[in-house]
């Protein structure tokens, strides 16, 4: 027996089952150089698997929305680019040309600094799997043919392995790679299925059949348990799923204080499908829709329509408030295809709004198709990185000038569209009196708000003990913001990871808090705090 800890984890549960080991086939490029005859016919390869593959995605595609970013990469004309230009120019076989082609995709989003985006190269590689599988004739093993109780444990899962399980017999998932938030990740907690990822050397340890118990809450794992650690866990994982009941029969109570006080309990999202898992939960709406995921999955600035048919499908989906946070870029978050200067600092660079304003038309484009998606839902447009008063009213100027545009071409929107910010700077803290007068609501952003606050790099390990919202300089920072919008009568969220933390549920009550934003899988442990309190 033994039991190894795993630092970071992204979902809750207890699994106990006998593990599978789901290794991946050998899709190494094979090696060779063509002849310049060769080329077309290795062209007309890669355009036969492109096809098959495309088809594939799209059935993916419909069933779960994830998907669609894949399905758009696939059909990209900068891959095609890529694996023609290798044939023809470097005489590579279409295989040597796509595993180069994908790794050079790849790489783009690895060097991001932004865990999400990173994690995004994943999605990239797993196009690229399919690709090669197709080009050497290679069937993929299939997940969904498990009919037993099982852990799967892998090196790495790829959205279209994870796709595949049935949560009714998959209780778990350990990989060696991945991170909280990979797709992998993201699909497992939307099947409740407990899953630790990054756990170094993991497979090592195991064989195949062999009885596991992890607790992903605690990030814990115990291989081959004696008879007493076996019983622990199969009593812990029966009280957790009474528990997990027992929170679910509360989604249909408002959340609404002992005192009588009316909370609002929303989610964070960065897409439809984000919003599908988040309903169940009995949401009172989105309190932080991501729009930068639009722009960090794509291959070039999305269009007004592109963006418009994804903030309409968002709003006709939700039937409460769809809060929309404007392009926040730059920092760690980077675009595939635009450069951004080298900076010492990006975060407190070139980011978020000051790109928005400086790049007017880029951020017209978004504005309008934001206020055209208002006229089929309750629509709030917020503004991120907001340090001055003078920004805020240029930023609500540029979306009044759209509004006039509109207008003139008889285009419908909510002519009432509140307007608010994030307030996640030691600026916007100093300056909340004022900006409650000009904003028409506030959502605290902690990460960003304690980071600065604090002097504190929260991607930094060495001081990651330090990085802390329940610090006293945040909790009082946090306090001025709710009063200075309460004066003004303007409604006070939050959307940081400390909206999630129901340990932090008491405090935020307390200092008058009105909404807490956060991922779905927190909005049941939230609830129950609220109604206690």
């Amino acid at each position: 027996m033994e039991k190894i800890s795993v630092e970071k984890t992204a979902s809750r549960g207890i699994a106990v089952a006998k593990v599978l080991k789901y290794l991946q086939p050998d899709l190494t490029a094979s090696a060779g150089m063509i002849a310049d005859g060769q080329a077309e016919e290795e062209k007309g390869k890669f355009a036969a698997a492109k096809a098959a593959v495309m088809k594939e995605l799209e059935a993916l595609t419909s069933k779960n929305e994830i998907f669609a970013a894949h399905l758009e990469i696939a059909g990209d004309f900068a891959l095609q680019d890529g694996v023609e230009a290798k044939i023809s120019d470097e005489h590579k076989n279409v295989q040597l040309a796509l595993q180069d082609t994908i790794e050079e995709f790849a790489a783009l989003f690895e060097v991001m600094d932004d865990d999400y985006m990173r994690e995004r190269a994943a999605d990239v590689r797993d196009i690229g799997k399919r690709l090669m599988a197709e080009l050497k004739g290679v069937t993929l093993p299939d997940l969904g043919s498990i009919r037993t109780e099982t852990i799967v444990a892998a090196k790495d899962l790829y959205p279209s392995d994870t796709v595949q399980i049935d949560p009714q017999f998959v209780k778990g998932i350990l990989t060696e790679e991945g991170g909280v938030t990979s797709h992998v990740s993201i699909l497992a907690k939307s099947m409740n299925i407990p899953i630790l990822v990054g756990v170094s050397g993991i497979l090592s340890k195991l064989t195949d059949g062999m009885t596991v118990c992890m607790d992903a809450g605690k990030g814990i794992i115990v291989t081959d348990p004696d008879d007493a650690t076996l019983a622990e866990y199969q009593a812990a994982r029966e009280a957790y799923e009474k528990e997990c009941e027992r929170l679910k029969s509360l989604r249909d109570k408002p959340a609404v204080t002992k005192e009588g006080k009316r909370i609002f309990l929303c989610a964070n999202v960065g897409n439809a499908e984000g919003i599908k898992q988040a309903l169940p939960m009995n949401i009172d709406g989105v309190g932080l829709f991501r729009s930068e995921f639009l722009y960090m999955e794509n291959t070039h600035f999305p269009t007004e329509e592109e963006q418009f048919a994804v903030y309409k499908e968002a709003a006709e989906l939700i039937p409460q408030e769809l809060t929309i946070r404007t392009l926040d870029i730059g920092g760690d978050k980077s675009l595939s295809y635009f450069t951004f200067e080298e900076e010492e600092n990006p975060f407190l660079g070139w980011r978020a709004i000051r790109i928005s304003l400086d790049m007017k038309d880029m951020f017209k484009t978004q504005l309008r198709a934001i206020l055209r998606a208002s006229a089929y839902g309750k629509i709030r447009i917020m503004f991120p990185m907001i340090i001055s008063v003078e920004e805020l009213r240029q930023a609500k100027e540029i979306t009044r000038e759209c509004m006039r545009e509109l207008s003139a071409e008889q285009i419908p929107y909510d002519e009432k569209i509140e307007m608010g910010m994030m307030m996640e700077t030691p600026a916007s803290v100093l300056l909340a009196e004022e900006f409650a007068k000009e904003a028409d609501f506030f959502s605290i952003g902690t990460n960003d708000l304690t980071q600065y606050l604090l002097a504190v790099d929260r991607g930094n390990k060495k001081i990651a003990d330090r990085y802390d919202y329940f610090h006293p300089a945040v909790i009082k920072a946090i306090g001025e913001i709710i009063r200075a919008g309460h004066q003004e009568g303007i409604k006070v969220g939050m959307c940081g990871e400390m909206a999630g933390d129901a340990r932090a549920v008491p405090q935020l009550l307390k200092l008058g808090l009105d909404e807490f934003s956060m991922s779905a899988g927190s909005v049941d442990y939230v609830r129950e705090q609220v109604l206690q309190l």
